[in-house]
């Protein structure tokens, strides 16, 4: 545990650090991590911890950010509250709203209450564009940060740090509900619903204000957006993006209480770069998805844990080889993987189609991808993807036989014999 908290020190003091090691770019970068990590453990608490699977989140990410917006643009511009204390106005926008679509929601389980949350979530984003005096229409509502406590906010850097510090508020709130009854009453509601309805608990009640706390954090998360962005518009509540917060939470792993936030940071600088370099980035992400939820369903945080506990079993040296092996197979199969996208990408665009029917006589044209030219109709090409991938079966099995290997030497030591007296005498 003392571990765990030494952890998530030397993370804030890393956030708290970037600002003078990073870039402009990248700091831009960091704050919508830091947004989509507090929304992911937002919805968490509803997902992971209560289990009501949400597909609808967006919702109360959605009302928090216009009611922050509202809040900017009310007194002639002049604002409710102060800068640093905006996102209070989404978090009442979301608490609210969770509040009635929770009630509503929450009278039914399992996939019926999904498809209601879904069913909310599609009204607004539906009604959103018409109520223009609200939503703002297609051109959605702008706002400006006001100078408040003697800080300017129009700066990055200052915009950073008053989300980080809101972030790590919020995170420290939502960890200490879980330590709390409510948090372990939630755990029950996610087990076993009908033992607590019969201990005499009103689940209902219990359901709806799980539901609108977890809506009040989105409102926060919401809200950050704002004071960052300055501006809304009905695309906050896309299904997208109701999509990418249960994507991020389940990729980091819902079973530890950082996991989501992790998945959200990685997902999210995983976009900001990959989306430069790729169109098929969006493709990446989905089969990352399904490789967590087929292989790995406990997500990175559980991936971490479990090589934690077994460095920490084994030991450093004894579980090195294993490590690299596993390693050395992942980037095999990346490898393969990202080779035969865009390989086949750019053989199945529209023009390159155009130039081989242009070169038919000549053969298909090479492809230049990573630097190299690459042709379609030789066989080397394909033999390529197929060589990594053996090659990663290959260090997969090594890794799992160097595991077992470990694992019995460690479960059937190797005991030295004392000679006993009478060797001794002799010898």
């Amino acid at each position: 545990m003392k571990i765990q908290y030494l952890l998530v020190g030397a993370g804030i003091v890393l956030l708290a650090a970037a600002p003078f090691v990073l870039s402009q770019g990248l700091i831009n970068a960091a704050i919508p991590m830091l947004i989509a990590a507090l929304f992911a453990c937002a919805y968490n608490l509803l997902c992971g911890q209560a289990g009501m699977l949400s597909f609808g989140h967006c919702a109360y990410f959605g009302i928090g950010a216009f009611s922050t917006i509202h809040a900017m643009n009310a007194l002639d511009g002049t604002g409710l509250l102060p800068t640093p204390l905006m996102p209070l106005a989404g978090a009442a926008g979301g608490l609210i709203f969770g509040a009635i679509a929770g009630w509503f929601a929450t009278q039914r389980t399992g996939t019926y209450f999904a498809m209601i949350t879904l069913a909310i979530a599609e009204l607004l984003h539906a009604l959103s564009p018409h109520l223009k005096e609200i939503f703002g229409g297609e051109a959605g509502v702008s706002a400006m940060r006001m100078p408040a406590w003697g800080f300017t906010f129009g700066t990055t850097n200052e915009v950073y740090y008053l989300t980080l510090a809101w972030v790590v508020l919020c995170l420290g709130l939502l960890y200490l509900i879980t330590l709390t009854p409510l948090g372990r009453l939630a755990l029950g509601l996610r087990e076993n619903a009908h033992r607590l309805r019969f201990l005499g608990y009103n689940v209902h009640r219990l359901s709806v204000l799980i539901f609108a706390i977890s809506g009040m954090f989105s409102g926060i998360a919401g809200g950050l957006q704002i004071v960052s962005n300055e501006a809304a518009n009905y695309v906050l509540f896309d299904p997208t993006l109701s999509a990418a917060v249960v994507l991020n939470t389940y990729i980091g792993g819902v079973n530890v209480f950082l996991g989501p936030a992790l998945g959200a940071a990685a997902m999210t600088f995983f976009g900001y770069v990959v989306s430069d370099m790729t169109q098929s980035w969006l493709l990446y992400q989905g089969l990352l998805f399904v490789l967590v939820m087929m292989f790995m369903p406990t997500g990175m945080s559980g991936l971490a844990v479990l090589a934690y506990a077994f460095v920490k079993r084994l030991g450093i040296k004894a579980a090195a080889p294993a490590v690299l092996l596993y390693l050395t197979a992942s980037s095999c199969f990346i490898g393969a993987c990202v080779f035969l996208v865009e390989l086949l990408r750019r053989v199945f665009s529209h023009d390159y189609i155009a130039l081989a029917r242009a070169a038919d006589a000549t053969g298909l044209p090479a492809i230049v991808l990573f630097g190299w030219s690459w042709s379609p109709s030789s066989v080397p090409t394909w033999l390529l993807p197929l060589g990594l991938t053996a090659l990663g079966i290959a260090c997969w099995k090594l890794a799992k036989i160097s595991i077992a290997a470990q694992e019995s030497r460690a479960a059937h030591p190797q005991h030295t014999t004392i000679p006993s007296p009478t060797e001794q005498r002799s010898a």
